[in-house]
């Protein structure tokens, strides 16, 4: 069967309306070999299908359909749901696998059942907490404008440089972003990763300039109004492959990392599918593909590196990613409501 791709409007007037497909219960959707897999929706869901259709080719009558969507509705939809949840499995960044697994909503697996996570670098791993298998991953480096930066900077310390001052675009710590920038602003001065507190006070030293999401941070920087953003490689690539004069920067002492696990949602159907399509993900070929342009989703599996387009935004080399700085999202997602509120008032106007 193929895939089938359901747009996010559809997806949300289903679950307004009742949701006939979605809320159909768990028995049917398990006996028809049907796995319902959150995905990202547009362009990015290419790598979903590749591996899908591997997956069902190898398995005649099997379905992957796969829905676009947030991981806070999920949660929400899930838990709603009290055991015919209306999906089976998603990716999952750390704060938000740790809420879920807080919430219930998430089913623990023997990964022994993926092969293939065997061969996953175990800094990744580790960032998974026994819920799923982190099969990309996104850092955190430094963006900036090619146009008005005549040399760029070479690490995290040089955004304190008196030519940087009023020029550096940050996100708010209520985004994975803006709280793993607080926590870098810490580290580089000295500070633990986790004392918010003083990456704040840090912070505003440079006198930056706060952008809503990370495509507003793009956008400034492509008008001139800052000339560099502390931003995720994707972001940065994904404009730079657009055409714009964006380069990125991977800072000493290293950057930061974001990996997203594959994980099953309590009471999931089809799990001799969802294990199969996640060991096809991490496949040295399917990691291959999801790493190049216009996708730029960081290998997670040892000995596979970026291709030449998407080398220079992300860790392309062993030396780089033994630099990765890691983040215990465990101490930093509790303090993200006080800090926020401390970033806001310190912003305000």
């Amino acid at each position: 069967m193929p895939t089938r791709f359901v747009s996010r409007r559809n997806v949300l007037a289903g679950i307004a309306g009742g949701g006939a497909v979605l809320a159909a219960p768990r028995l049917t959707r398990a006996q028809s070999a049907e796995l319902v897999v959150i995905g990202f929706g547009g362009t990015l869901d290419d790598a979903y299908k590749r591996a899908a259709g591997i997956v069902q080719s190898r398995r005649p009558g099997s379905s992957v359909r796969i829905v676009p969507g947030l991981s806070a509705e999920a949660i929400a939809q899930v838990k709603a749901a009290r055991g015919a949840s209306p999906y089976d499995m998603t990716g999952m960044e750390p704060p938000a696998l740790l809420n879920a697994v807080a919430e219930g909503v998430l089913e623990k697996y023997d990964i022994a059942r993926v092969p293939n996570a065997a061969n996953v670098e175990p800094r990744f791993l580790a960032e998974a907490y026994g819920y799923g298998v982190p099969v990309t991953y996104t850092v955190i480096g430094i963006a900036y404008n090619r146009d008005l930066v005549k040399t760029p900077p070479t690490s995290w310390a040089d955004l304190w440089k008196p030519e940087f001052k009023g020029k550096v675009g940050i996100a708010r710590p209520a985004s994975n972003l803006g709280l793993g920038t607080l926590s870098m602003a810490a580290r580089i001065f000295g500070a633990s990763p986790d004392d918010l507190d003083t990456g704040l006070a840090k912070l505003k030293e440079i006198n930056p300039v706060v952008g809503r999401t990370p495509g507003l941070l793009t956008q400034m920087m492509e008008r001139g109004e800052i000339s560099a953003a502390i931003l995720w490689h994707t972001n940065t690539a994904i404009a730079a492959s657009r055409g714009l004069p964006i380069g990125f920067v991977k800072p000493e002492p290293g950057t930061m990392v974001l990996p997203s696990s594959s994980v099953l949602f309590v009471n999931a159907g089809a799990k001799d599918l969802a294990f199969d399509l996640i060991n096809e993900m991490l496949s040295p070929e399917h990691q291959t593909f999801a790493a190049k342009a216009p996708y730029f989703f960081g290998p997670t599996v040892k000995g596979v590196l970026p291709p030449p387009d998407a080398a220079p935004f992300m860790p392309s080399s062993a030396a780089e990613i033994a630099k990765i700085q890691a983040v215990d999202w465990t101490k930093l997602a509790p303090a993200r409501g006080r800090i926020t509120e401390a970033f806001d008032r310190a912003f305000a106007g």
